[in-house]
């Protein structure tokens, strides 16, 4: 089998969605969604894509239907096809969450590297790249940005989840909730740098909490109607516990982590096997879980050779 999103190299189908006047996403087939918000006189934007490049093809999407600046780039998270784009988008201010920062100073170079192997079609002209991506500014539980009149944007922290840092961007009058890769709708979670217990339980409560009637997730179409909300976020904790409780077994009973792994896929492939990036996600998922099982709370560094040894462990001995 092809080293995870390595041998993916067919261009996605873009759909620019209006989801609300002047809310704005952009979905494509299973690729990382990005999305944007008009206020009265600026714009805010939600993810960066991996490349300014790729920026800025969604950029131009955008400019068809405003031509309002950039003031706000908020970032659900540290991961390098979501953060790496930004300096295409010109904004006054880069937004996360404090431990997003912490984050890119510990692994972001590592990470930049590890997501280019692994993905590669997504990291369009990667020279384009001037280097990591830091936040002008972070929050540690919420901030508001006022949109004028009476509409805000409210980013949110709901706990640890797909990293330490995710946050969530919430139009309390709209009812619209960008979700970052806490949420998925029909597509695989990737939990390589997850804290898989909080964010099946807790985290995932307070995602729900939102009474959104749309969802814009890291990947996947947009859910619109409560329904298709509940469900997303259902998909999404079904996969985490599924996935908690068959690695547990095997890390209970004394297995080892390709016994996991075999277990771990056996039960999630005919439900989510068909959905993106699911082969991709697994051996990283299935590592990061046995390793919480072992005690080690915060994440390993995934580098690019690391990723390597995982897949031949996991993976490529099976294959």
């Amino acid at each position: 089998m092809t080293f995870a999103s390595s041998g993916d190299l067919t261009a996605k189908e873009e759909t620019f969605t209006e989801l609300a006047t002047g809310v704005y996403a952009l979905t494509a087939e299973g690729d990382p969604n990005v999305g944007a918000i008009e206020a009265e006189d600026f714009v805010v934007c939600f993810e960066a894509r991996a490349t300014p490049v790729a920026a800025r093809r969604w950029l131009d999407r955008l400019r068809e239907r405003t031509d309002k600046p950039v003031r706000y780039l908020v970032l659900s998270h540290y991961h390098a096809v979501r953060v790496l784009g930004a300096s295409a988008f010109g904004a006054a201010e880069i937004i996360t969450h404090t431990e997003t920062r912490r984050l890119i100073a510990e692994r972001g170079r590592a990470d930049w590297d590890s997501e280019l192997g692994r993905m590669p079609r997504l990291f369009e002209d990667p020279s384009s790249i001037p280097g990591l991506t830091w936040p002008t500014l972070t929050f540690t539980d919420r901030m508001v940005i006022p949109l004028g009149g009476q509409r805000e944007l409210v980013l949110a922290h709901c706990g640890r989840g797909h990293t330490a840092g995710d946050i969530v961007a919430w139009l309390p009058h709209e009812r619209i909730l960008f979700a970052g890769d806490l949420v998925e709708a029909r597509a695989a979670l990737y939990t390589g740098d997850a804290f898989h217990d909080d964010w099946s339980t807790s985290t995932l409560d307070s995602v729900a909490a939102f009474p959104a009637t749309a969802l814009v997730g890291g990947r996947g179409a947009v859910a619109v109607g409560e329904e298709a909300v509940a469900a997303a976020i259902g998909q999404s904790r079904h996969f985490l516990d599924t996935l908690r409780r068959t690695v547990g077994d095997v890390h209970a009973a004394g297995g080892t982590v390709k016994d996991a792994f075999e277990s771990a896929h056996a039960a999630l492939a005919p439900e989510y096997g068909r959905w993106p990036i699911f082969e991709h996600c697994m051996p990283f998922n299935v590592r990061r879980y046995w390793d919480e099982l072992d005690g080690v709370d915060w994440p390993r560094i995934w580098t690019a050779e690391r990723d390597r040894e995982v897949w031949a462990a996991l993976v490529a001995s099976g294959a």
